[in-house]
Parts: C-alpha cells; structure tokens; sequence
C-alpha cells in the first residue's frame, strides 16, 4: 500500500519558444498509465474545499492548468499538503491515498488525468471507512 511520500510531483515535459510554451501528456511515456478519464474543477468560489475521498485503485495525474490550489494527502498515519500552480509539473496520487483540495486562487483550473473510468465502488468517501481500510494493511507502515 502506497504512502504519501509516494505521491511526487513531476516534471512534465515543457517545449518553450517565444511564441509561448506547449506542454505533452502521453500514455505511458510521460505518464506511467493509459488515461481513461479526464475532467477538470473550475469556478470553485474562494474559501471552497473539494475531495474528500480516496481510491481503492484509481491513480491520477493532477496539473494546476490556471492559478494555484493545495492538496492535502493523507495515508491515515502522515498527511502531507502540496501546492500546485505550474502547468508544467504534476502531482502523481497513489491508490489508498485520502485526498483534499484547498485554497483555490481565483480563476483555477484544476485538471485530472485519471487511469481508470467512473467506478463509485473505487470511491472511500466515508473517513472512517479509510482509516480502517489503512488499518487492514498495517505490515506496509
């Protein structure tokens, strides 16, 4: 089971000429996954928070595409908060992690590149729930 110093952030390829700069996302190449799914948060009014949840299996690939937003990672034993406002990097999210989003400056976009479809059964919406799903996989700590 993965922890959250196992969730990085990542260098993404950034081609810059002065005609302004183009980054590339590639299966298995520049992200260690097929992605099948993606979606993107924006218009999160101030002082807002999202998540709320972990993935059983789901991994994801997270780019601040506009402004700047913390996540805060959590393995039930350490939490970890990473700020993201650089389209350029990504914060690579393990399965088992808890995550939540905060501090959303005006006007971000949040991108998700997600390995997997849709699956509410994936989802560990309850905290508690989490905790104990952690607890069941101790020998990992």
């Amino acid at each position: 089971m993965y922890k959250v110093d196992d969730c990085e952030i990542v260098s993404l390829p950034k081609i810059h000429n002065n005609a302004g700069n183009i980054t590339v996302i590639e299966n298995n190449i520049t992200i260690p996954f097929d992605v099948k799914r993606v979606y993107y948060l924006y218009d999160v009014p101030m002082g807002s928070e999202r998540g709320g949840h972990g993935h059983y299996e789901l991994q994801q690939y997270i780019v601040a595409l506009s402004g700047s937003f913390t996540f805060v990672l959590d393995d039930g034993i350490c939490k970890k908060e990473v700020f993201l406002n650089d389209p350029s990097k990504a914060l690579h999210i393990r399965p088992g992690i808890w995550r939540e989003i905060k501090n959303f400056s005006s006007g971000s976009i949040c991108l998700v590149l997600a390995s997997a479809m849709y699956s509410e059964e994936d989802y560990l919406r309850d905290y508690n729930e989490f905790l104990n799903y952690r607890k069941d996989d101790t020998s990992t700590f």
